[in-house]
């Protein structure tokens, strides 16, 4: 059987739109070879696309010898188009196939494969990241990365309504957003600069200009974490606007949280299906705790903290297990968030930050932010940085910046909680860790 190209075909239907109200049909349908079969007077396959499957049936004598010495040459995950007739077939998946009148194979797969695309066979992550390909055909990640699109469009959606202008901002940049211990460095011609940890600072300028902003993009943290939570590059949903505070932007951010729950269980049936996945939607307001109730309730469950740190793995354990679903964490202690965030009139040693945790998982971080030069700049010396390093920065805040306030929400971690997957590299497409650059 040789391969060709497409030449004058052109693909009518995905395999979910064919359907038997289609019967007696004829229709063009393009994909990856699944189970194939011969129970001698019949040989059928599934063909696999990312809207489902579909069988191909070929009866003796009611298929050409061509067609069926074509299918006997077939080896899974090969990529084909096939046109033919649609049947009513109440024995077939679905309750529909197609018998085909030609069938083309655009692109043999190898054999044997490197791992099993339908799942029957488990694999190890590992296993199936280094064959990412293979991988994504399965039901369950095509279920999970339709998930994630329909995050990013609710969200999008969501924030144009309320006003935001969407932004993209500078990935190559001069200075640390927060620690230059957590910085990829770059060579950048003749001098040095850095992948972005946080399109901050510039979400925090474009207030003086744009009232209020959004971004959803990557960020590159040069951590060392190897847990299944953390990645070095990831995407953020950012937001930043004036003439708010801490408590209008946790408002935005729980309603936004509510309405992508609400849209993936209206959109997404099937998927939640396939993932055997309940999702359950969260009410508003959503829990408030401080840092010193969060501490309290801590070491009444037998983990004492010291004030002024933050909050290790163990703890966001036991958190997991004590609140269930979304919570806020708040006014925690100023020596422990960035430099940018509005200390607490009065009260200093605490500021007007929160967090925003579901069960032990931190999906989010915001605040109200500094927006007088003066205080921007002690805060950067309390934080062992260097104003003149920030100076490009720092000349905005003499132009009449805004009172503003913002926050930053990890859509990956915000996808595993969707999805009820564990692991991060599940719901990135193409992860990057400590150990891994490829594919």
């Amino acid at each position: 059987m040789k391969t060709s190209g497409l030449g004058d075909w052109r693909r009518t239907h995905f395999t979910s739109q064919v359907v038997p109200e289609l019967e007696g049909a004829e229709v063009v349908v393009m994909g990856y070879v699944g189970n194939i079969r011969d129970l001698g007077s019949l040989k059928f396959f599934t063909l696999h696309d990312r809207e489902g499957y579909l069988q191909i049936t070929a009866p003796k004598g009611k298929v050409g010898e061509e067609i069926l010495a074509w299918i006997d040459q077939l080896t899974p995950q090969s990529c084909v188009a096939v046109r033919g007739r649609v049947i009513r077939a109440r024995q077939a998946p679905r309750g529909v196939e197609v018998v085909p009148l030609e069938v083309k194979l655009l692109n043999p797969a190898l054999s044997p494969l490197p791992l099993e695309p339908t799942g029957k066979i488990k694999s190890n992550l590992d296993t199936r990241l280094d064959s990412r390909l293979l991988d994504l055909r399965r039901p369950r990640q095509v279920a999970i990365f339709k998930i994630k699109h329909e995050i990013v469009r609710i969200a999008r959606d969501f924030l144009t309504r309320k006003g935001f202008l969407e932004v993209q901002t500078p990935k190559i940049v001069a200075t640390a957003t927060e620690s230059g211990a957590a910085l990829f460095p770059v060579t950048y011609f003749e001098r040095e600069a850095f992948l972005s940890q946080s399109p901050q600072l510039y979400k925090e300028v474009l207030t003086g200009c744009f009232d209020r902003v959004f971004e959803i993009g990557p960020i590159f943290r040069a951590e060392e974490h190897d847990t299944p939570r953390h990645l070095n590059e990831t995407t953020s949903i950012d937001l930043e606007a004036a003439f708010v505070s801490q408590e209008e932007v946790m408002g935005i951010l729980e309603e936004m949280l509510v309405e992508i729950f609400t849209g993936i269980r209206e959109r997404c049936g099937g998927e939640l299906r396939t993932l055997e996945r309940t999702l359950e939607i969260p009410e508003k307001p959503f829990p408030r705790l401080t840092y010193d109730e969060v501490l309290r309730r801590l070491e009444e469950h037998g983990l004492k903290l010291r004030w002024g740190e933050d909050l290790p793995t163990p703890a966001e354990r036991k958190l997991g297990e004590l609140m269930r679903g979304p919570y806020f964490i708040t006014e925690w202690p100023t020596s422990i968030k960035p430099f940018y965030i509005m200390p607490r009139e009065g009260r200093e040693e605490v500021c007007e930050a929160f967090d925003l945790m579901y069960g032990e998982l931190e999906l989010a971080s915001g605040g109200t932010r500094i927006h007088r030069e003066e205080l921007l700049t002690r805060r950067l010396r309390e934080k062992g940085l260097k104003p003149e390093n920030f100076e490009s920065h720092l000349k905005n805040f003499r132009y009449g910046m805004p009172p503003h306030a913002g926050f930053g929400l990890g859509l990956d971690r915000l996808t595993m909680v969707v999805t009820g997957v564990s692991n991060i590299r599940e719901v990135v497409l193409f992860p990057r860790d400590r150990g891994r650059l490829t594919p």
